[in-house]
């Protein structure tokens, strides 16, 4: 009873310094999104979220560690790209994601921006994007693998290659759809890719 009494008060602070950071990492994916990670000043996200730019280092002590909590945050909203159950094909999985992107356009747009930005040297997103990329081939790779091992992989097909031209052309395809996208669609070419490796059953 007394423990319970003396500890009770501090969830209320905490609850609030968590939603403050939330608040802030949304402001600061709006800012990346629209100016780039360069371009897109702490002064600004601090002015979104009214509060100095001192008090935005209170929770965030760099820009670059306020840019790797907004890369984790869109994996929280988009998921990382190449999980899925047991039971869900990886053509299945790559179709509902696309579809689940198009629902979020800004976050889609963040990740493109700060990916072609971290092309620069000492870019602080460079080894998020690096390591996103490994995983997604590894990931890609053995669902192609395990699909040449049933015969369904069309003949010739190099599993590592055809996971790293999954990824850029949904991509390149994520980009387009961006610039237009009621002239692009982003799943049914994912798709039409998809059925020309994959035999069906």
């Amino acid at each position: 009873m007394t423990t319970s009494s003396a500890s009770a008060p501090k969830r209320g602070p905490y609850a609030k310094s968590k939603q403050r950071r939330e608040n802030i990492v949304i402001a600061a994916h709006e800012v990346f999104a629209e100016h780039g990670y360069k371009g897109g000043s702490l002064q600004v996200v601090a002015d979104r979220v009214g509060m100095s730019q001192t008090s935005l280092l209170h929770y965030f002590p760099s820009k670059s560690a306020l840019l790797l909590a907004v890369l984790n945050w869109r994996d929280t909203v988009t998921g990382d790209g190449g999980s899925r159950s047991p039971e869900e094909s990886l053509a299945s999985a790559v179709i509902r994601q696309a579809r689940f992107n198009e629902t979020v356009p800004g976050v889609v747009e963040l990740y493109t921006v700060l990916c072609a930005e971290s092309l620069t040297a000492k870019h602080p997103g460079r080894d998020y994007f690096t390591q996103r990329y490994e995983g997604l081939r590894r990931s890609y790779s053995r669902s192609f693998t395990a699909l040449a091992r049933e015969g369904r992989l069309r003949s010739g097909v190099d599993p590592e290659r055809a996971a790293a031209s999954l990824i850029a052309l949904w991509d390149g395809i994520q980009t387009q759809w961006l610039m237009d996208p009621d002239s692009v669609d982003m799943a049914q070419c994912l798709q039409d890719y998809l059925d020309f490796l994959i035999l069906p059953e």
